[in-house]
């Protein structure tokens, strides 16, 4: 049996795109007091971060139709690492909102490229692994994030936790993803500049929407809400993103053989609960010990909805892989790039607590539209 395989290849990519966005995530409380950043400013800066993201989408749905997933994958996979190492060298606002924003756009080019590589092999095997993807860049979130921890601990600078997390990481996973695959390429005439999902998969977007933004909350703030809520030190502060990351993982493990039991729909609504509890844990409960409980709830909670509505966008029957994975990558990774900057400006004014209770009400919007996924 060959040790690098579809599945294997596939899901170190998960890996690489989660782990160099969990490292960046768990140093986001030494780049606040870095530039001296209040909550607002913290939250224009994953705007622009964001705004990469979204404006990668389009561009990188129209690359996959083109010249297929697996190629565009690979080449992505070689310059996002770099762009993580250039942010660790900004040396004022200026510069650090443009790396922030080179950074989301290889981030979110790679979103599109990876989980449409991985819809061809769902399709060809005719099994799902979404989920089980998925695992992978949850898995690579919370290695990335303990890196956080380590380096805080041994003293790492920013460039020096950047560069050695992101060479190892990178030569890893990006010589396991170096397999023959011939991707499959659509001759599409769409001159469309911003992707956004129509008629039935305009729903799927907001369910995925929902679901990432609150991922994305966990991503930029969950250290900070321990941070300055709970009132622990940076290297435990970290901590709660590596958490999140494994629940999801071990959810995310079990989600394809939860998935086939009790259906996409179903799934799709008990995650919401889930995700609804643990942050009226977070929200009511501000104790290290609870917090971390309720992270966990929530990373159980999202773990599905996004692999489930990436699946459903693959799969659709009128829209192209590349351009129907884009379309609902804009709300649903926009989502994960939008809400923190969101975060920061309910934080300012209604404080940490209640911007975080806000993502319980979204968590209850995907029971109320997990139809869509069906």
């Amino acid at each position: 049996m060959p040790l690098r395989t579809p599945w294997l290849a596939i899901a170190a990519m998960f890996v690489l795109n989660g782990a160099l966005f969990g490292i960046w995530a768990a140093r986001v409380p030494g780049v606040m007091q870095q530039f001296s950043l209040s909550h607002a400013s913290l939250g224009l800066l994953l705007l622009v971060l964001a705004g990469g993201a979204v404006c990668s989408f389009p561009l990188a749905g129209k690359a996959v139709d083109r010249l297929g997933a697996a190629k565009v994958t690979r080449t992505i996979a070689v310059i996002y690492p770099l762009t993580l190492i250039v942010l660790a060298l900004a040396h004022n606002i200026l510069f650090l909102s443009v790396f922030l924003f080179i950074f989301g756009a290889a981030h979110g080019a790679m979103d599109v490229a990876m989980n449409s590589w991985g819809a061809e092999v769902e399709r060809r095997a005719e099994r799902r692994f979404m989920s089980g993807f998925h695992a992978m860049f949850s898995l690579g979130a919370g290695l990335g994030a303990f890196s956080g921890y380590l380096a805080v601990q041994a003293g790492l600078g920013l460039f020096a936790h950047f560069a050695m997390a992101s060479v190892l990481i990178s030569a890893v996973t990006i010589y396991a993803a170096q397999i023959p695959w011939q991707s499959d390429v659509t001759a599409t005439k769409s001159t469309t500049i911003f992707a956004f999902p129509k008629g039935a998969l305009l729903l799927v977007g907001v369910v995925a929407f929902c679901a990432s933004l609150g991922e994305g909350a966990m991503a930029d703030w969950s250290a900070v809400y321990l941070s300055d809520i709970v009132q622990v030190g940076e290297g435990a502060a970290a901590l709660g993103y590596t958490v999140f990351s494994i629940a999801m993982v071990v959810m995310r493990l079990l989600g394809d053989m939860v998935v086939a039991k009790l259906g996409a729909v179903r799934t799709a609504q008990l995650g919401g609960i889930i995700a609804a509890a643990g942050m009226m844990i977070v929200v009511v409960m501000p104790m290290f010990s609870t917090v971390l409980l309720g992270f966990a709830l929530l990373g159980v909670g999202y773990a599905v909805v996004i692999p489930l509505a990436f699946s459903r966008a693959a799969n659709d029957p009128h829209v192209p892989p590349g351009q129907a994975i884009s379309s609902v990558a804009t709300l649903g990774y926009g989502g994960m790039l939008l809400g923190p900057p969101a975060i920061g400006f309910l934080a300012s004014l209604f404080g940490l607590p209640i911007a975080f209770g806000v993502l319980a009400l979204l968590a209850a919007m995907i029971v109320v539209l997990a139809r869509a996924l069906r």
